[in-house]
């Protein structure tokens, strides 16, 4: 069901809680590598401000043990990026849903940054008192983390659950998100295309099943193609393989049938450098010695001519060793086939997003999701609590 988004609810005077996924790499002078996380969250920040109303972010970042403040993963260098790109002060609590934190809302600025949710065990364990604190600081809240809808955390369920009765919504970014992955999987133009990758079977079993019912081809590649060759009896070398993952791989094999569409070659080599000894054989043949890094070049073109018939496209894992040159090959054809279709394309966040932004066709697709995890499990056809208790579109 659609949700209510920012721009539905009025905003003058109003305190906006909004959960934010600022959770970015830091380097080890605790500066930001990658601010694309904070930008992706600005929409839904300015629209609170534009309709005068203040913002009150909260987020986490890295994994601390929720013992109390660890300098190294503060939130305090998202706060002075945000400023940056805004152009105006960011306020800094240097708590959660402490003394600071209330002084800071009290004061002037409109827009503050809270210290790192998992600083808190409440955070993680989903905590009603925790929850109620940061409950208490505003009049609407706003779920703008797709990263982390899949998640049960404080800040995603117990926090909106403790503000029944204010208006919950969504941000932008989150409505993206959902209009993506949820409306146009549910409603998809045919020829529906898959394209699954990465290291394990395990990984995907839902997605696979579930993207079976529903797309007219599943196409898989990425190291868990091995576990499916050895399946079939073939041979994989050193290759990477879940061999308790085997008979699983022969099910899916069997209730896929024709939609479910292998690779024929396989770029290998013998040991995980750039500078190893190379060779493409038949799929299923990698001698021993060797191991599988890459589709070969004819599933590379196959799988591009598949993607050239689509209409909806969805890719979810990368085809091979992409950071390592030439094993990047057939990823990049993917990549480009995607890239240069009319369909309507999405992204499945980590190493296919990683994937895509390396090869420069990021603006080419349809959408880029900001979430791994989150993306992998709507594929799979789960509902989020963090979503489902917010305010629907009356």
């Amino acid at each position: 069901m659609p949700k209510k988004t920012i721009a539905d609810v009025p905003l003058s005077g109003k305190k906006v809680l909004v959960r934010v996924d600022f959770n970015v790499p830091l380097d080890n002078e605790q500066q930001i590598t990658d601010d694309r996380r904070i930008r992706m969250a600005l929409p839904t920040i300015e629209k609170i401000l534009a309709g005068g109303g203040r913002a009150i972010l909260m987020s986490h970042l890295g994994r601390p043990k929720g013992e109390g403040i660890e300098p190294s993963l503060s939130l305090r260098p998202t706060a002075k990026r945000l400023g940056q790109l805004l152009g105006q002060p960011v306020a800094f609590a240097t708590d959660t849903a402490g003394d600071d934190a209330r002084n800071k809302v009290a004061g002037g600025s409109n827009v503050v940054v809270l210290e790192n949710l998992r600083f808190q065990a409440g955070e993680k364990k989903g905590d009603a008192t925790f929850a109620g604190g940061l409950a208490g600081l505003a009049d609407i809240y706003c779920n703008d983390a797709f990263g982390t809808c899949h998640r049960t955390d404080a800040s995603m369920v117990a926090v909106p659950a403790a503000m029944d009765g204010k208006p919950r919504v969504v941000g932008f970014l989150v409505a993206r998100e959902i209009e993506y992955l949820d409306d146009v999987i549910a409603r998809p133009q045919h020829p529906f295309i898959a394209i699954l990758g990465g290291a394990k079977v395990s990984d995907k079993i839902g997605v696979i099943k579930n993207l079976l019912g529903i797309c007219d081809h599943v196409v898989i590649g990425g190291a868990m193609a091995y576990t499916f060759a050895l399946a079939q009896g073939g041979q994989v070398g050193d290759s990477l393989v879940e061999p308790d993952k085997v008979d699983l791989a022969r099910e899916l094999l069997k209730r896929g049938g024709e939609k479910l569409v292998l690779p024929f070659d396989t770029h290998c080599g013998d040991a995980f450098a750039p500078d190893c000894k190379k060779r493409v054989v038949p799929a299923g043949e990698i001698p021993e010695g060797f191991m599988g890094l890459d589709i070969g070049p004819q599933t590379a073109s196959h799988y591009a001519g598949l993607v050239a018939r689509a209409k909806t496209i969805v890719w979810n894992g990368p085809m091979g060793v992409f950071e390592m040159p030439p094993f990047d090959a057939g990823t990049r054809a993917v990549a480009e086939s995607i890239a240069t279709s009319d369909a309507v394309s999405i992204i499945g966040g980590g190493d296919s997003a990683a994937a895509i932004e390396q090869f420069g066709f990021a603006d080419q697709v349809s959408h880029v999701s900001t979430g791994g995890g989150a993306s992998l499990a709507m594929l799979e056809g789960k509902k989020f609590a963090a979503v489902e208790l917010l305010d629907p579109v009356e």
